[in-house]
């Protein structure tokens, strides 16, 4: 059987499952896959069909009637009909063998109604009409009636007889869930003509780079998690306090990927399944390629497989020659500071984001000797503080983040490092410590003047914490797992680079 997976045709066995199909495409285990009914269950399922002619298309929207469903099931048999006949009030296509009985019955028919006809009482001549003006007659079938063109009607105008009505397909849209299911099941059982999405595609625009580096970031693992199932769009809430700034706006239509930049739910990323008019909260950052069936499906909760172009072109954590390697795939050129020797590790890059990257076509890439960038580890007890930390670190969006020494001094049992005093607001205290071991790694909470300074210490305390604080304006967050006598001689405003990874 065949069975349409990411846009490619795959020849599967019978009694083929889902595991089969996604058999080397992208999907992050555990992540959401969308599977599409066969055509002959759209068929069966949608109220719209497009009827292709040389002129273009329209669209036809079937009545819940009998004879809609005999349109149904006739549309092989009508496929392929010519324009007969075109009259002021019709254009008659056809013809073919029906079951229709015949009733001269006269109707009243507006304009764009569709409906059958029987030419000469004889349903093996069989046609599909379409009224260009309002008016009555009998045609033979009764009232016949299929449904109405929506789409499409100046080409009433524009056909000639002899035009051949080329196909006719369902029209299914993307944000309709009644024609598909969504699951992680991947013993699903397979039919043919099933189409499967395993992810979503998202072209990065370079309009707003911090939008698109939102995207990234909270792509870095190759999936996001769905928050947010509405109509209107699927919203993902996995990094919810970043630095945006607020671009022109655009018009959320479908596909649109856009982050919230102002506000409460600051860098919310959301993927529109409706058009919506423009706000000046959103910016935009990209739109949706492939895998819309997906999107427009997932629930919340579920986990999706997400692809960007372009991927991330972040150096950061390789060494320089490696960083080199990697930035020219892109096109983009290397320019080396402060340790440029091959092996040196990159601890920054300027810029950072990608879409200034490429546009640049040339990048910084800071390096310092792989044994001063300094192993530590933190604790997930307190999501303030760990969130905290990393953003102010720069951990949460690359692998080496950076502290600046607030102040050092020979023989001081702590070294402190600048805090970010607006998102130290909400650092509530913990239960306080019983003791502080030399290396732990805290930070001010809010009960004290100075929230949000942090602080390693170097020598154990049962009173004071890294930042000098008392147990109660004291919050834990990790320990610093390098050797503490690397930290001597530093001097005020100089940074250290620091890593969970090892390097």
């Amino acid at each position: 059987m065949k069975v349409t997976v990411n846009g490619k045709v795959k020849n599967l066995k019978e009694k083929a499952t889902l595991k089969d199909a996604v058999a080397g495409e992208h999907c992050v285990k555990g992540a959401a896959i969308a599977i599409v009914l066969s055509t002959s269950k759209v068929t069966s399922a949608t109220n719209d069909f497009a009827l292709m002619t040389p002129e273009g298309e329209m669209i036809l929207h079937l009545d819940n009637g009998a004879d809609a469903e005999r349109f149904r099931q006739m549309v092989d048999r009508i496929e392929g009909v010519t324009t007969r006949w075109i009259t002021r009030n019709i254009a008659a296509f056809g013809s073919f063998p029906s079951d229709i009985q015949a009733d001269q019955t006269p109707r009243n028919w507006r304009r764009y109604d569709c409906f059958f006809s029987l030419g000469g009482n004889d349903n093996q001549t069989t046609y599909v009409m379409i009224a260009r003006n309002q008016h009555q007659r009998a045609y033979g079938a009764g009232a016949g009636r299929i449904g109405r063109i929506t789409v499409g009607r100046h080409l009433l105008s524009i056909l000639k007889e002899g035009d051949h009505i080329s196909n006719i397909r369902p029209v299914v849209s993307e944000t309709d869930k009644e024609n598909a299911v969504v699951t992680t099941d991947l013993t699903y059982p397979l039919q043919d003509g099933y189409q499967v999405s395993t992810n979503v595609k998202v072209k990065l625009e370079a309009a707003d780079p911090l939008a698109a580096e939102q995207i990234l970031i909270v792509n870095a693992r190759g999936y996001i998690d769905v928050a947010d199932d509405t109509g209107t769009f699927l919203g993902c809430r996995d990094d919810m306090d970043t630095d945006l700034v607020s671009e022109p706006p655009a018009v959320r239509d479908v596909g649109a990927v856009m982050v919230r930049n102002e506000g409460v739910g600051k860098g919310h990323i959301m993927l529109y399944r409706q058009r919506r008019q423009m706000t000046p909260n959103l910016s935009y950052a990209g739109h949706v390629t492939s895998g819309m069936v997906l999107a427009a499906r997932a629930h919340a909760g579920d986990r999706i497989s997400l692809i960007t172009d372009p991927p991330r072109a972040l150096a950061v954590g390789m060494t320089q020659k490696d960083g080199e390697n990697f930035l020219a795939r892109f096109g983009i050129k290397q320019k080396r500071t402060g340790d440029t020797a091959d092996a040196a590790v990159i601890v920054d890059q300027n810029p950072e984001q990608t879409m200034n990257a490429l546009k640049a076509g040339e990048v910084e890439t800071l390096g310092v000797p792989k044994d001063k960038v300094f192993r530590i580890k933190l604790s997930d007890k307190d999501e303030k503080s760990l969130h905290y930390f990393k953003k102010v670190t720069g951990l949460s969006h690359k692998p080496i983040g950076q502290l600046r020494v607030q102040f050092s001094y020979p023989g001081m049992a702590m070294i402190t490092f600048y805090g970010d005093d607006a998102r130290s607001q909400d650092l509530y205290p913990q239960d306080p410590f019983r003791r502080c071991r030399k290396g732990d790694i805290g930070m001010t909470n809010q009960s004290r003047p100075h929230h949000g300074l942090i602080g390693i210490r170097l020598v154990d305390s049962k009173q004071y914490g890294p930042t000098g604080e008392e147990g109660y304006g004291t919050n834990l967050v990790g320990r610093f797992e390098d050797d503490l006598s690397k930290l001597d001689g530093l001097e005020d405003e100089q940074f250290i680079y620091i890593t969970e990874e090892k390097l």
